[in-house]
């Protein structure tokens, strides 16, 4: 078995901070990518979500993984800086692009759960719509032309849920639904050209933000299962970033990825079909767990 099976490849993680985006670069430098890992978030300089994680922190851990992780300091929703990006990247890899992940989100502080979308914030709501929907057209539409001049290349759309049901807040579905179109639509123009889309939705992610919420961390997360809190007797069939990350990276060197081009995959089905594990040994099925509680 090779365990480096993306050594030679070059991928972009747009979005990849923290959460999926952090545990899909690393996971893509486990198997030997050099991943440019874009975000908003640098050392000395983070987003306006103000959190502490960075991309210099993100590219570190992949090269640690064993790949090349390479920060770049990207605002998805401009143009010109995603333009700039891949303008390095033809420069730097000699116009070599084989793996593309749109993960941009951005989103957390911004969605009202509670609130219809008429007395939602507009604001807020279509700076949602900018960052989780825009920012992946925008990426997209720089990314693939490296792909098409070399007829070959996977984009990837992350996203939350495997259909087209109602997400509990019109905003955060209309921006969880589209990518899963995106990928479908994009398929379809890209087939003639060799290059593949599809969209990956993680389970119960344990996130940073996640871990957070019930107050603990990796090393105890089992804790948070009776702390009370809502969700929180679902959290014992949550998965870490890189379960996700690591169906990412297997899907990436399947040879024949491009039958599989425009459909959706959850993590839990890519570990039954490619037969990986999480980082913790465990394989967890949100899918199987989802049906058998009735809420999928």
């Amino acid at each position: 078995m090779n365990k480096k099976p993306l050594q030679g490849k070059i991928a972009v993680v747009a979005g990849a901070t923290r959460g999926a985006g952090r545990g899909i670069a690393v996971s893509l430098g486990e198997a030997g990518a050099t991943v440019y890992c874009t975000g908003r978030s640098v050392s000395g300089s983070p987003s306006d979500l103000n959190r502490t994680e960075t991309i210099d922190e993100t590219a570190a851990l992949v090269t640690a993984a064993g790949g090349i992780g390479i920060p770049v300091k990207v605002d998805h929703t401009v143009p010109a800086q995603v333009a700039a990006l891949f303008e390095r990247i033809k420069s730097e890899q000699d116009g070599q692009l084989d793996i593309l992940v749109n993960n941009i989100w951005g989103g957390e502080k911004l969605i009202e759960w509670e609130a219809p979308f008429w007395e939602h914030s507009l604001e807020n709501g279509l700076l949602v719509q900018e960052r989780a929907v825009k920012a992946h057209l925008i990426t997209s539409y720089y990314g693939a032309p490296l792909m098409l001049a070399r007829k070959s290349g996977l984009i990837i759309e992350v996203t939350d849920g495997i259909d087209y049901r109602y997400r509990g807040n019109l905003f955060y579905s209309l921006a969880k639904i589209s990518p899963i179109h995106l990928a479908e639509a994009m398929a379809a123009e890209l087939r003639p050209h060799g290059v593949s889309a599809v969209a990956v939705t993680p389970g119960f992610l344990r996130s940073e933000e996640m871990l957070e919420h019930f107050g603990v961390t990796e090393s105890n997360w089992r804790d948070a299962v009776h702390s009370g809190k809502p969700q929180a007797e679902h959290f014992g069939q949550s998965e870490t970033p890189r379960f996700v990350g690591r169906g990412i990276a297997a899907l990436a060197g399947d040879p024949a990825v491009a039958e599989k081009s425009g459909k959706v995959y959850p993590s839990w089905e890519l570990s039954d079909e490619y037969g990986f594990e999480d980082i913790d040994g465990r394989r967890p099925h949100w899918g199987r767990y989802a049906k058998e509680h009735g809420f999928l």
